[in-house]
């Protein structure tokens, strides 16, 4: 059995790993680049066949994540998407609007194309195409065990890190080899996040892909966080401006608004006007609001009280185009919550047109800010940033409130692995940038884990067969030989090669 790494493999985007079990050939998870790994290594053209693809699992429906899956339809796949109800049901709003966001660039950079005399380019994919590959989408239970297909059982754990959102269990049974079991953590969400549950720990696994996002970094507490955003709103307001907050629609506004929830309803926060500008956050919020059942116990008590935890009051949703210009019309007392979380596209890049420059204003971000995009550039420090083709200076108050990401910390991540019962006999490091797998795989090792950090394009081969007595290779070869045809014609290498394809491509058969 491999396992081929095709993205999040040295970066933190384009989620996406190959499994060949059975001659069948599994993904998981089918993300979109973002920021500097789009810029470098682009979404157009994977490094496979998609129609080799039987199966995609899906680990929850950020877009780094599940971002390509109509792209891989687009391209040919046909086969099953499993993921949780809950990630389905969020991928059913977030992909068409990936596919819209898709439409609405090309449209744009086209406009400038025809004009210098260059053939147009197409959208990666369009809204009807992410509509259509949802039906290629089947949504189970948590802790429900499923057979996909002979050799291979998968069960979904909670992640923590998002509505539906799953660490996934993988057992996998080859001819003539014991199972063994694979656990990938998608991502893992930080501990004592609003609405949602913790992640669930795991009893034991053989091997393990594991993210490492904030592998290097410890977060402030939650409830710090909260309190802090709660007095930069008021400090804004008193200086005359508005609190932008360039948010992830799905997850991490809805966070946002069980934070201020509280505030409002004790009365810290007064006279504000809350403004969740994105058609697709106000989508979401629906979805989090029916899926109760997956609520931490704190949210569910709220609901009990018969409190609202993502409704207060001078909360307003805006959906269309004429509601999100209004917006800026205000020069203080408005908290913009827009997408996207990363400022590469969407509304929030208007909100920070008008008030970037303005000194009275605040910026607050709430999640992570990847290489090469216009969230890290200004959280980086940068004086002057490129908006629609516009220089705007950065006057504004910047703030980033860490304790309020969706991903485990370094602490987090550590104290995770410690929960298996036995250690994993492999780690293999994934989704994070170069200094935090680099920091994270040193304190596994200092810990007595084996760990490596896994590259773009490489393959892992689980060596479980090595352990075949002499008999098994034998039975496995003669099955082998039966199965070719003009044996007789051909030549020595080419059939000790084929052979070596039998357990995997390891050379030591040469010698049986």
């Amino acid at each position: 059995m491999k396992i081929e790494f095709y993205g999040a493999a040295q970066c933190v985007t384009g989620s996406c790993h190959i499994l060949k079990i059975n001659n069948k050939t599994v993904l998981l998870d089918c993300g979109l680049y973002q920021g500097k790994d789009e810029k470098e290594i682009g979404n157009e053209e994977f490094n496979f066949d998609p129609k080799t693809i039987d199966y995609v699992i899906l680990s929850h429906a950020h877009i780094d994540h599940s971002g390509r899956i109509p792209l891989l339809y687009k391209k040919g796949f046909k086969g099953e998407v499993l993921c949780t109800i809950g990630t389905k049901e969020l991928c059913s709003i977030m992909l068409p609007d990936s596919g819209y966001i898709q439409e609405t660039e090309s449209e744009w950079k086209n406009r400038k194309r025809i004009r210098q005399g260059l053939q147009p380019i197409q959208p990666l994919y369009t809204a009807k195409i992410a509509e259509l590959s949802m039906y290629l989408f089947k949504g189970v239970n948590y802790d429900e065990l499923i057979e996909v297909f002979d050799g291979l059982k998968i069960r979904f754990r909670d992640a923590g890190h998002l509505l539906g959102s799953a660490i996934v269990e993988l057992y996998i049974q080859e001819e003539y080899e014991k199972e063994i079991k694979i656990v990938y953590t998608g991502d893992l969400g930080n501990t004592n996040k609003p609405i949602i549950k913790d992640p669930e720990y795991i009893n034991y696994t053989d091997y393990l892909i594991m993210e490492t996002t904030y592998g290097d970094r410890i977060h402030g507490d939650i409830d710090w966080s909260f309190k802090e955003l709660a007095n930069i709103i008021k400090a804004t307001f008193e200086r005359g401006g508005n609190v932008v907050i360039p948010s992830f629609s799905v997850g991490r506004t809805q966070e946002v608004l069980y934070a201020l929830n509280k505030y409002v309803e004790n009365n810290e926060l007064e006279d504000m006007t809350v403004f969740v500008d994105s058609p697709l956050a106000v989508s979401a919020t629906k979805i989090f609001e029916k899926f109760s059942e997956y609520y931490d116990k704190e949210t569910k008590e709220l609901l009990y009280k018969g409190i609202k935890p993502l409704r207060f009051k001078g909360l307003v949703f805006t959906s269309s185009p004429q509601e999100s210009i209004k917006i800026n019309k205000m020069e203080r007392g408005a908290v913009i919550i827009s997408a996207s979380g990363m400022c590469e596209a969407g509304r929030v890049k208007h909100h920070l047109k008008h008030n970037l420059w303005r000194k009275e204003s605040s910026i607050v971000f709430v999640g992570y800010q990847a290489e090469g995009t216009l969230g890290r550039a200004i959280l980086d420090g940068k004086k002057k940033v490129k908006l629609f083709g516009e220089t705007i200076a950065v006057n504004a108050k910047i703030y980033s409130l860490e304790g309020l990401s969706g991903h485990a910390d370094r602490e987090g991540l550590i104290t995770w692995v410690d929960k298996f019962m036995e250690k994993p006999k492999e780690i293999l490091l994934v989704h994070g940038d170069t200094k935090a797998q680099e920091n994270f795989k040193t304190l596994l090792q200092s810990k007595g884990y084996k760990a490596r950090i896994m590259e773009m394009g490489q393959t892992y081969y689980i060596n479980e067969h090595l352990k075949l007595n002499d008999q098994n290779i034998k039975y496995r070869i003669i099955k082998e030989l039966n199965s070719i045809e003009n044996i007789e014609n051909i030549s020595k290498d080419v059939l000790l090669n084929q052979l070596s394809k039998v357990i995997n491509g390891d050379e030591f058969i040469k010698d049986k």
